[in-house]
C-alpha cells in the first residue's frame, strides 16, 4: 500500500499562499473574499453515487482547512447531506446514464436545471463546485455564468468542476475542451496527463489524484487499529453461517436504476449457470446509496438463484471487508473496477446499454477498453464483456476461469501496484505546490489537495 506524504497547507487571509504550475500572481483568493462576509458559501452539485462520495470528502476537507465557517447548498446524496448539505431535491433525479436513455427525461432535467440555477443565485455563493455528471454540470455552470453576466450581478462565484470529462476516450474529444474555460474556472483531474492536455487547451486544471486513493487512506487508518488483520478478511464467513469452503463472488450491478435494471437480470442468469460447477456459491450484492436501486434489488432477490447477502453502501470498511471475503467480483461501474484493483480482488467488468447508445459508443470511442485499469495500463488486464458479449453464458464462463485460473488471477493482482502508482500525483507534482505563512501539516489526499486549491484560488 502507498504511504501518502504530508503536504503543508496554510490559508492566511491577507496574502497569496499557493502557486500551482504557473507564473501569475493571484490578487484575491476565494478565502479573502469570503472573509468580508464572515463565512465561505459553497454551492455544490453531484448527480450520482460516485459524485456523492467525492463531494462529501471535499466538503469534509474544506471544513478541515477553512479558517472561516462554511455554509453549503446544492444537490447531493446521503453522504453529502451528512456533511451539512440540505439537497434541493433527491440526487437520483439526475442519475441517468447513456445518450439515448436521457431523451425521455429532458423536460424534467430542464426543470431541475432552472430550479438549481435559481437556488444558486439566491444563495449567492463564493464558490460553485460541480462533481462529475458533466451533462447536467456543464449546463448548470454555463447558464449560471450567463445569468450573472446578463443581470450584471456582482460577486460572480468561482466555478470548479471535479472530474474532468473523458475527452481522451472520444474522437475529437480534445477539441471540445477549449470552450470549457468560458464557464469553468478550474478543473480537478483524477487521471494522469489530463491536467497537461487541459492546460494546453486553455483550461486551468490540477491533477489531484484518483478518489480511490481516499479509500486507501481510510483503509490504512481502519486496519492500523486492528494490526492482527494482515489482509482483507474482516467479513467473517461464519457470521453468515457460511462454510469455509464457500465460493463467494461480489456482485456490483451499478448505482443508477437504469443500469441496475438492465444488468441485474443478466447477472442473475450468469449465477444460475455457475451453480453447477460451484454448488456452494454465495453472492455478496453491493447495494448503491440510491433508494430506487435499493428497492429494486430487494424486490429482485426472490428470483436470485443462489444465496445472496446484501452489502449496504456508506461504509468503506464494510465494502472492502466484503471484497476481502470474496474470491472474485462481477461489476458494471468503471469506478468500482479501480476499487477492486485496490482490494487486489480479481474481477470481470460487464456493460450493456440501449442499442442506439451502444452504436454511438462504437462509432465515437477511440479506445478499445471501458474499465480504467485497462485504459491506464493499455492492456486487457481485467476481462471485459461489453454489449452483445455481455450475456449470461459468457459471464459465467469467464467467472469460472477467473476463479480457477491462478495465472489469470495473479496477473490482475500484480497489475494493481502499477495502477495505484499512476493514480497518485508524483512527488515532483506535489512539490510544485508552494506555500507560505504559518504552516500546518496534513496528509495528502485528493480532496485535501482540491480543497486547498479552492481556498487559495484567485482568477487571473
Amino acid at each position: 500500500m502507498f504511504q501518502f506524504p504530508k503536504i503543508k497547507l496554510c490559508f492566511p487571509l491577507s496574502s497569496t499562499f499557493i502557486k500551482r504550475y504557473s507564473s501569475f500572481q493571484p490578487t484575491k483568493p476565494v478565502i479573502n473574499k469570503a472573509a468580508i462576509d464572515g463565512e465561505l458559501r459553497v454551492f455544490i452539485v453531484s448527480g450520482e453515487v460516485s459524485g456523492d462520495n467525492i463531494g462529501s470528502r471535499l466538503m469534509s476537507s474544506l471544513k478541515k482547512l477553512s479558517p472561516l465557517p462554511l455554509r453549503f447548498n446544492g444537490v447531493g446524496g446521503s453522504l453529502m447531506c451528512k456533511q451539512g448539505l440540505t439537497s434541493l431535491f433527491p440526487m437520483e433525479d439526475l442519475a441517468v446514464m447513456g445518450m439515448w436513455e436521457l431523451l425521455p427525461h429532458l423536460y424534467k432535467f430542464r426543470l431541475k436545471l432552472k430550479e438549481t440555477i435559481d437556488a444558486a443565485v439566491k444563495f449567492n455563493p463564493h464558490v460553485v463546485v460541480t462533481v462529475d455528471s458533466k451533462g447536467f454540470s456543464f449546463r448548470l455552470l454555463k447558464e449560471l455564468r450567463a445569468r450573472y453576466n446578463q443581470q450584471r450581478l456582482e460577486n460572480c462565484p468561482v466555478h470548479f468542476h471535479y472530474v474532468a470529462p473523458s475527452f481522451w476516450a472520444w474522437k475529437g474529444g480534445e477539441s471540445r475542451l477549449g470552450g470549457l474555460s468560458e464557464f469553468v474556472d478550474h478543473l480537478f483531474c483524477i487521471l494522469p496527463n489530463e491536467e497537461r492536455v487541459c492546460r494546453e487547451h486553455g483550461v486551468e486544471a490540477t491533477f489531484v489524484g484518483h478518489p480511490v486513493l481516499e479509500d486507501a487512506t481510510e483503509f490504512n487508518i481502519t486496519r492500523t487499529s486492528k494490526p492482527e488483520e494482515s489482509k482483507l478478511e474482516g467479513l467473517s464467513l461464519s457470521k453468515y453461517s457460511l462454510p469455509s469452503d464457500s465460493t463467494v463472488i461480489s456482485v456490483l450491478p451499478g448505482s443508477r436504476l437504469q443500469e441496475v435494471e438492465r444488468m441485474l437480470p443478466i447477472f442473475s442468469k450468469a449465477m444460475k449457470l455457475l451453480k453447477e460447477p460451484f454448488p456452494k456459491l454465495v453472492t455478496l450484492i453491493h447495494v448503491a446509496s440510491n433508494s430506487q436501486v435499493d428497492q429494486y434489488i430487494g424486490e429482485s432477490l426472490h428470483e436470485w438463484p443462489v444465496r445472496a447477502i446484501l452489502v449496504p453502501s456508506g461504509s468503506t470498511e464494510l465494502k472492502y471487508d466484503a471484497f476481502g471475503a470474496s474470491q472474485a467480483a462481477l461489476c458494471t461501474s468503471v469506478t468500482v473496477a479501480v476499487e477492486l484493483q485496490l482490494a487486489r480482488l480479481p474481477s470481470l467488468v460487464a456493460y450493456r446499454a440501449h442499442f442506439l447508445t451502444e452504436l454511438i459508443i462504437r462509432y465515437k470511442a477511440k479506445i478499445p477498453y471501458i474499465s480504467l485499469p485497462n485504459i491506464l495500463l493499455d492492456s486487457p488486464i481485467i476481462p471485459e464483456a461489453l454489449f452483445q458479449a455481455c450475456n449470461p453464458s459468457n459471464l459465467a464462463s469467464t467467472l469460472e476461469r477467473l476463479l480457477l485460473d491462478e495465472k489469470m488471477r495473479e496477473r490482475q493482482v500484480l497489475a494493481a501496484e502499477n495502477l495505484m502508482r499512476l493514480l497518485h500525483p508524483s512527488e515532483s507534482e506535489l512539490s510544485n505546490i508552494i506555500h507560505c505563512g504559518d504552516l500546518e501539516s496534513h496528509q495528502y489526499t485528493p480532496s485535501i489537495l482540491a480543497a486547498s486549491t479552492i481556498l487559495s484560488y484567485a482568477k487571473r
